[in-house]
C-alpha cells in the first residue's frame, strides 16, 4: 500500500458517501457506497479477507476518491450514475452494444408519439426501456392509428395554425390524423387523445376501456351516434390488445417481477411488467457480472440500472432475493416514484414471496432468466467455434447440467410381436457413430409388448456397463413416450443407477417426455436441438427396421430352402446373395446353380424344384367329398 492510499484510508470520513477505488493508471475499477464510509472502506484491506474478487480487486488498488452525501439514498443514486459513466471493471454493469429505445411523448401542444434510444431532458415523458423492439413497434403504430396521433414533425403552435403555416397531408385524408397542423382539433382533445395512449403505456388498458365505454353511452344518449361509433371502435381495438394480456393476478395490483440466471460469468435477468393484474411486457437485460460476484449485489445492480431512467414504477417489485441494500432501494423508488408520477402516494415494497400465485410467478419469471441465458451461452460457444449449435440448444431446451456430448438412443422394431428385435444408435458430438451401435434380439419377451421389450434391452445394455464400470451417456433416449422411459427408468434405478439423464421422444407430435413428470416438456418446435433429437429418434428407427427386416429375411431362407434335405443355411445364404430370391434360384437351371454350390447340390435343388412343378397342379384338384384323384 502507497503512503496516499494509507493516508486515505486513517482519514476516512464516517458518514454515508460512495467511493472510487483507482488503478495505477488512474482509471476506476470499482466504485460502492456505504453508510459509514470509514468502516466499509477499511474493511476491505483487513488481513482475513477470502473473497477472491476482492482480494483481486485490492491488489490493483493504488487511489481512492470520496464523496461525501447527506444519506444513503443519495449515496445510491450517485453510486448508480458514477456506476454508469465509468463501467468500472469490477461492478455489475448492463452489458450491450447499444441502449435499449424507449417511447417519447414530446411536451409540445400537440405532442408527437415515437419510439428513440436518445433521452432528451426537456420534459417530455419517456417510457421503457423496451427489450422487444419488433413488438414495441408493433403496438405503437397500432396505438397511434387508433388514436389518430400525429407523425409529422412540424413545429405545430397556435401561432403556426393562426398564420395558416402548414397545409394537412396526406395522413389527414386516408384518417389517420385529425389535422392539427390547420386547428382542424383543437389542443384539448388532441392531449386527451395522447392521455389515452399514455394510459395503455401504463398499463392501464382496463381503465381505459371503461372510461371510453362511459364516454360511448353519453354520446348515444345525446344522439351524437357518429361520435359513439368511433368510441366503439377504439374500445374493439383495445380490447384486442387487453385480450392478448394473460391475467396472472386477481387482486389488479402494480407489479414488476425480476429474476436472474447466472453462471460465471453469463447472466440474463428477465422483468415481467405486471399493471391490474395482468402480465402485459416480457423484458430482457444481459447484465456485465464477476464469476465472484454475490447474487444479493447483482439483484441490487439489476434494479438501479433498470429504474435508473424513465421507468413506470409500481407499487411492488418482487424478487427471489432479497438485495443488501433492499431498504434504501425501497427509499430511493419511493421518492423517484412520487417524483415522475405525481398521483402516486403508496411507498414502493420489495417483497420475496414464500407461497401463492405470486411464488409461481417468481419461478415462471426464473425460467425465462435460464432460458435467455441458455441462448447467451450457446452464442458465445457458437463464436468460440467449441460445440454444434444444436448441442447446446439441447442443453439449453432439456435443463441439462452438462453438454449431451454423448445420446445412446433404442428403438424396438416387430411384427405383430414377431421377430422382436432392439436397436440402440450413439451419437457423439451431434454425429452419429456408427461403431459404437448395437443389435438386440428380444429373447424373454412373447408377443407385441414394447414396455416388456424395452426393459429387457435397457437392463442387458447397461448392466453389461455397470460390470464393466463403464460411464453412462450423457443423455439416454428412448423412441416412445411415457410408457417406453417408465419401463426404462424403472430398469435403471433397480441396476443402482443415481444420477443420470433420460428422455422419451414419442413420434405422434414430437412430445418429450421426462421421467415423473405426466404432461410432456415444452420444447420449440423450431429448435435445433429438438430436430437433432428427431434425427437420432429416425436413425435408431432406421437401424431397429433394417435388422428387422434382416431377420424375417434368414426366416424366410430357413423355412423354404433349408427345407430341402441336404441344403443347409449356408449355401441357402450362398445362392441368395448370387441369385437375389427363391423365384430366381427355382428357375435357375443345372448348370447356373453348379457355379455357386457344386454338382451335387445343384442336383439335388433341380429334383426338388422338378418333383414340386409336377405334384403342383394336381394339389388344388379334389373331387366333391375331398378325396385325391386316382
Amino acid at each position: 500500500m502507497n503512503q496516499t492510499l494509507e493516508s486515505k484510508l486513517q482519514n476516512l470520513p464516517d458518514g454515508p458517501g460512495i467511493y472510487q477505488f483507482k488503478n495505477d493508471k488512474g482509471k476506476v475499477i470499482y466504485v460502492g457506497k456505504a453508510v459509514s464510509l470509514k468502516s466499509r472502506v477499511r474493511s476491505y484491506f483487513h488481513n482475513g479477507v477470502t473473497s477472491p474478487k476482492t482480494i483481486a480487486l485490492i491488489n490493483k488498488v493504488v487511489d481512492l476518491e470520496l464523496i461525501v452525501t447527506d444519506n444513503e439514498i443519495e449515496a445510491l443514486v450517485l453510486e448508480n450514475n458514477l456506476i454508469k459513466e465509468f463501467k468500472p471493471r469490477y461492478n455489475v454493469n448492463l452489458k450491450d452494444d447499444k441502449s435499449y429505445p424507449y417511447i417519447r411523448v414530446t411536451k409540445e401542444p400537440f405532442p408527437r408519439i415515437f419510439s428513440t434510444r436518445s433521452v432528451v431532458r426537456d420534459g417530455s415523458k419517456y417510457f421503457g426501456p423496451y427489450t422487444d423492439v419488433k413488438n414495441m413497434k408493433s403496438s405503437l403504430r397500432m396505438l397511434n392509428h387508433i388514436f389518430m396521433i400525429r407523425s409529422c414533425k412540424l413545429n405545430i403552435d397556435d401561432d403556426a395554425i393562426g398564420k395558416k403555416k402548414f397545409k394537412v397531408c396526406l395522413e389527414y385524408h386516408i384518417k389517420r390524423c385529425e389535422g392539427p397542423c390547420e386547428g382542424l382539433i383543437s389542443s384539448v382533445d388532441y392531449n386527451e387523445r395522447v392521455n389515452s395512449v399514455i394510459k395503455v403505456l401504463r398499463g392501464k388498458t382496463d381503465d381505459l376501456i371503461k372510461e371510453l365505454k362511459e364516454k360511448m353511452e353519453i354520446a348515444v344518449g345525446t344522439l351524437e351516434f357518429e361520435k359513439a361509433a368511433d368510441f366503439r371502435d377504439k374500445i374493439s381495438r383495445l380490447q384486442a390488445i387487453s385480450e392478448k394480456q394473460k391475467v396472472v393476478s386477481d387482486d389488479f395490483e402494480d407489479r414488476d417481477i425480476i429474476s436472474i440466471a447466472y453462471e460465471g460469468k453469463d447472466s440474463a435477468c428477465s422483468i415481467f411488467n405486471i399493471r391490474n393484474g395482468k402480465l402485459i411486457v416480457k423484458k430482457q437485460l444481459k447484465l456485465s457480472i464477476d464469476e465472484w460476484d454475490e447474487i444479493d449485489d447483482i439483484y441490487s445492480a439489476a434494479i438501479k440500472f433498470y429504474y435508473g431512467e424513465f421507468v413506470d414504477i409500481p407499487n411492488e417489485i418482487i424478487l427471489e432475493t432479497m438485495p443488501a441494500d433492499a431498504e434504501a432501494l425501497e427509499g430511493w423508488l419511493s421518492e423517484k416514484a412520487l417524483r415522475d408520477q405525481t398521483e402516486r402516494k403508496a411507498k414502493v415494497k420489495i417483497v420475496i414471496p414464500k407461497r401463492g400465485s405470486l411464488s409461481s410467478l417468481v419461478k415462471m419469471c426464473k425460467e425465462n432468466a435460464i432460458f435467455q441465458l441458455k441462448e447467451i451461452q450457446i452464442q458465445r460457444l457458437k463464436k468460440e467455434g467449441h460445440v454444434p449449435y444444436a448441442l447446446a440448444a439441447l442443453q439449453r431446451d432439456l435443463y441439462l447440467t452438462t453438454l449431451p456430448r454423448k445420446i445412446e438412443c433404442f428403438d424396438i422394431s416387430n411384427l405383430q410381436g414377431t421377430d422382436s428385435v432392439a436397436s440402440m444408435v450413439v451419437f457423439e458430438d451431434g454425429k452419429s457413430k456408427k461403431s459404437l451401435y448395437r443389435k438386440f434380439i428380444i429373447k424373454e419377451v412373447v408377443g407385441p409388448d414394447d414396455f416388456s421389450s424395452m426393459r429387457e434391452v435397457i437392463r442387458r445394455r447397461y448392466s453389461k456397463l455397470k460390470e464393466e464400470n463403464g460411464i453412462l451417456p450423457d443423455l439416454i433416449m428412448v423412441d416412445g413416450g411415457k410408457g417406453q422411459l417408465s419401463s426404462a427408468v424403472e430398469i435403471l434405478d433397480d441396476l443402482g443407477f443415481k444420477k443420470y439423464n433420460i428422455i422419451g421422444l414419442a413420434k405422434r407430435l414430437e412430445e418429450v417426455f421426462f421421467p415423473g413428470k405426466s404432461d410432456p416438456a415444452s420444447v420449440p418446435k423450431t429448435s435445433s436441438g429438438l430436430k437433432l433429437l428427431q434425427q437420432v429418434r429416425d436413425e435408431a428407427h432406421r437401424f431397429a427396421i433394417t435388422f428387422h427386416r434382416s431377420r424375417r429375411s434368414k426366416r424366410t431362407i430357413q423355412t423354404e430352402l433349408t427345407a430341402i434335405k441336404g441344403i443347409g443355411s449356408s449355401t441357402a445364404e450362398i445362392l441368395l446373395k448370387e441369385l437375389g430370391s427363391v423365384p430366381a434360384v427355382k428357375e435357375s437351371n443345372f448348370e447356373q446353380l453348379k457355379k455357386f454350390v457344386g454338382k451335387k447340390k445343384a442336383d439335388i435343388i433341380i429334383k426338388h424344384f422338378s418333383t414340386s412343378s409336377i405334384a403342383a397342379p394336381f394339389a388344388d384338384k379334389k373331387d366333391s367329398v375331398g378325396e385325391e384323384p386316382d
